[in-house]
């Protein structure tokens, strides 16, 4: 899907109608909150007790390790300062919730890793991950090309996380009532929860002194908590969101590679293949340390490692900010993201595909789709 957008876009036949790459980003916000209330709905927060300390350590251990590897080996395979190197690392340290979480869903309605929750493990982390990288994006490139950052910029981090869970444990709660008080066919309650997830997405906007929101926990949380509430209306629409993402996964794939400029790819050598190869090593590391003094076999915690390989939507989103602030590096910071893309995400795919019935087990009690 990538490469066909690739292809498809402006910078190569360009075949895909203007008016489509000017909504592009809205787009692919669509795409990315029809799979991510999917998730909530598809959660149990009973579930998460059991597994809370690796979860919090999966959103943010990983892409810190990803950081620093880029830190250590920036300097050396492309010649960047440790400040630039950790900028360029922290574009790339993200992982990408539309590539994991329509996989993990699978997995958990098959069955698969259902007894250590394991694709509700993968599922939560990965989505605080994104907060953690964009945070410390925005920090480091205020400090690249300021040369100072403020205090509020990192409290602001757990600020977020928290009220992003409590937003959307409230708009939950909401909803059910909402939907208890007031009788609403399915295809109706699909679209106001979606309209209530693009309202927490407008929240981020709105800062006040050290306090933050983060959209995508919260709408997450709005579909766990909704699942809580009333879980045989969020079972069927559960269903309905599955079949969206049937067409919202092409939209958002196609329209990632549309980004994707081939001559951004004319600058890289192989330095910089070499260098997010073994980022992605030192950051199956930190999942492991992660996953220190918990019940997951190896198997399992190499299969969790595995799944924190794609990456796609927030390098696609960030990579190139840099550029359009004339960062002196904005071009290789660009051309690495697109080069990430590339290669993480159909490596990261495929690994799950391939090796989720080798190092997983699977819960017979579950009924298998």
């Amino acid at each position: 899907m990538i490469l066909t957008g690739m292809i498809l876009g402006p910078h190569a036949f360009n075949l895909l109608d203007d008016k489509i790459l000017l909504i592009s980003s809205d787009l692919r916000q669509l795409a990315l909150v029809i799979i991510l209330i999917r998730a909530g709905l598809n959660m149990d927060l009973n579930d998460l007790k059991h597994v809370g300390r690796p979860a919090v350590l999966l959103s943010f251990v990983p892409a810190l390790f990803e950081i620093l590897g880029y830190m250590l080996l920036g300097p050396l395979l492309l010649g960047l300062s440790l400040l630039d190197s950790a900028l360029l690392g922290s574009v790339i340290a993200a992982v990408s919730p539309a590539v994991i979480v329509p996989k993990m869903l699978k997995l958990k309605e098959r069955g698969w890793g259902t007894r250590q929750l394991v694709p509700q493990l993968v599922m939560v982390g990965a989505s605080m991950d994104d907060v953690f990288v964009i945070v410390s994006f925005t920090s480091l490139l205020s400090l690249s090309l300021t040369g100072s950052i403020t205090a509020s910029t990192w409290i602001q981090l757990p600020s977020a996380i928290i009220m992003g869970i409590i937003g959307g444990i409230i708009a939950g709660k909401l909803l059910s009532w909402w939907f208890t008080r007031f009788h609403i066919r399915d295809s109706g309650k699909v679209m106001i929860i979606v309209s209530v997830a693009f309202i927490l997405l407008a929240l981020e906007a709105i800062n006040l002194f050290y306090f933050a929101f983060t959209g995508l926990i919260a709408i997450m949380m709005l579909g766990a908590t909704f699942q809580i509430e009333k879980p045989e209306v969020a079972r069927r629409l559960s269903v309905k969101f599955s079949k969206l993402w049937l067409a919202s996964e092409v939209i958002l794939f196609v329209l990632v590679g549309a980004s994707v400029s081939f001559s951004h790819l004319s600058g890289v050598g192989i330095n910089t293949l070499v260098l997010i190869g073994l980022s992605l090593f030192v950051r199956i590391l930190g999942v492991v340390l992660s996953l220190v003094k918990t019940n997951y076999t190896q198997k399992e915690r190499l299969f969790i490692g595995l799944a924190y390989i794609p990456k796609a939507t927030v390098q696609a989103a960030i990579g190139g900010i840099a550029l359009s602030l004339n960062h002196p590096f904005g071009q290789l910071i660009l051309s690495t993201a697109v080069l990430s893309i590339l290669v993480a995400a159909p490596l990261g795919a495929w690994l799950i595909d391939h090796y989720y019935s080798i190092l997983l087990s699977q819960d017979l009690d579950k009924d298998l789709v």
